[in-house]
């Protein structure tokens, strides 16, 4: 069961805890945020005490709120009727005139204070809400809702985008850090959920033969890719104005790259790892220069701007970019770092790949014939999967060497009675406690010192990026750049 994976960890379950969902009325929260509650709910990693408050500015009951989140309830890990009409049974209601409103946060802070019948008791704030109200919203709170620390903590879940650039990001920085300290801040990146990334720490500190290989001695280059098959559907007010690089390069990739690429942290496990593990990741990052044009290449799939949430049909914002980088330790010197993702493309996947050096004096040994480089493969999605893509002899008379895997397929290797998806995971983490999984201040000021330089350039020259068609690889010139960028060899006989 779920419940006894973290079974020495009793306490908390016997504490009060109130979870405020700012934005309750909004996609964010109807689709992930309840939908990760009920999967702790319904797997008994919630509080016995606990009560779900959803705050938004449009008017509803608190029955109109449950009907509202049924659907996405019942679509979600086959909760039965019982534990969904009783999960809703702890949802309630209230509406704002604005997310500032002191009023209604002090009705709010009279609710918790009726609802916690003993110590400790524990506030959770969800800001499934637009950076544009959380200077508001985070003063509100500040002054009615947050906790005595003798009775409990106060804890808030931030989502993105935070800022745009360094500038954007430290204006919104200062706004947070006005009214809570770090220790109260968890920015998420549900990419850090997912369980392939966290089980990068395992895959690299428990294995012997990584650390062996894991160096500028053995890798060629390593490639991260984010790829989906949609365009950008209903969000083209949002997109348009962000972008591939801020959508999907600056934190979802970024962060997978710090994890891959880290020295081993004192410690990887416990309540006290996040210091470790955020210290070892803000070292790849201080070691990344700042990116230029020519580290990249910019492409929009055709009928981008035809889209009728995208306003300026003129838009040069791009849906597809891989551009390269160097991280600058012994271990890394000289090893190209590819990042690349897109919009409306062949398939939708994300990945990390590495790709090793020529197997050495391979082509005399075999008379000729061309080995196929290693490549270690990590799947993030669909359908985990970690495989080593490994030269074998092929059938026959023949000593042709071909290439097949050792693999590993998370759906059908693993058997357990939960599968968390990332919010699930994290939204546990911070009730944990536990900060290795969410973004510290310092992190996103150096992801930002590597990308804003980029970002301004690409706004001031107006450059234009290249058209691809949609279900594509991307542009044509993309594979180009990869391969002159990194040296990066695709067998292209090989399938997976």
């Amino acid at each position: 069961m779920c419940d006894e994976v973290i079974d020495e960890e009793k306490t908390w379950r016997e504490d009060y805890l109130t979870i405020l969902v700012l934005g309750a009325s909004g996609d964010l929260a109807q689709k992930k945020t309840y939908p990760s509650l009920i999967n702790l709910y319904a797997w008994k990693l919630l509080p016995k005490n606990v009560q779900i408050i959803g705050l938004a500015r449009s008017e509803m009951t608190n029955e109109e709120l449950r009907n509202r989140l049924k659907p996405h309830l019942v679509e979600k890990n086959g909760h039965s009727k019982e534990t969904i009409d009783d999960f809703l049974n702890l949802c309630t209601y209230q509406s704002a005139p604005s997310y500032g409103d002191k009023e209604t946060f002090k009705s709010i802070a009279k609710n918790m204070e009726e609802f916690e019948k003993r110590t400790p008791a524990n506030r959770l704030f969800y800001f499934a809400i637009p950076p544009s109200v959380f200077s508001e919203t985070a003063l509100a709170i500040k002054e009615t809702c947050m906790q005595d620390k003798e009775k409990g903590w106060s804890r808030l879940i931030v989502e993105k985008p935070f800022g745009k650039d360094l500038q954007t990001f430290e204006e919104l920085n200062q706004t947070l850090s006005e009214h809570f300290s770090e220790e109260n801040l968890y920015r998420i990146d549900h990419y850090l959920g997912k369980e392939l990334v966290q089980n990068l720490l395992i895959l690299r500190f428990s294995n012997v033969w990584f650390e062996r290989v894991w160096n500028t001695d053995s890798i060629q280059c390593v490639i991260l890719t984010f790829k989906e098959s949609i365009g950008i559907e209903g969000r083209g007010g949002y997109f348009d104005e962000y972008g591939i690089i801020r959508d999907i390069f600056q934190n979802h990739l970024l962060q997978v790259l710090a994890l891959l690429a880290m020295e081993p942290p004192t410690m990887a496990d416990g309540p006290d790892a996040g210091t470790f593990i955020r210290d070892a990741k803000v070292k790849v990052l201080r070691s990344i220069k700042p990116l230029t044009l020519d580290d990249v290449i910019l492409g929009q799939y055709d009928g981008y701007a035809e889209n009728s949430t995208i306003t300026n049909k003129d838009s040069k914002t791009a849906t597809f970019a891989a551009l390269r980088l160097f991280i600058n330790t012994p271990r890394w010197h000289n090893v190209p770092i590819i990042m690349k993702a897109g919009k409306a493309l062949n398939e939708g996947k994300a990945e990390m790949r590495i790709q090793f050096k020529d197997a050495p004096a391979g082509q005399f040994i075999f008379q000729g014939q061309a080995c196929p480089r290693n490549e270690l493969v990590m799947r993030m999605q669909p359908k985990e999967a970690i495989y080593m893509k490994t030269n074998v002899k092929s059938p026959g008379f023949t000593s042709t060497p071909i290439q097949s895997e050792l693999e590993v397929n998370y759906d059908s290797r693993f058997e357990a009675n939960c599968n968390p998806d990332a919010y699930t995971r994290l939204i546990l983490d911070v009730i944990r406690g536990r900060h290795s999984a969410f973004v510290r201040d310092d992190e996103l000021r150096y992801a930002w010192e590597i990308f804003t330089p980029l970002l301004h350039e690409i706004e001031r020259s107006g450059v234009t990026p290249i058209v691809y068609k949609q279900g594509s690889r991307g542009p044509p010139e993309a594979d180009d750049f990869i391969e002159k960028k990194a040296g990066y060899i695709r067998n292209k006989d090989y399938k997976f």
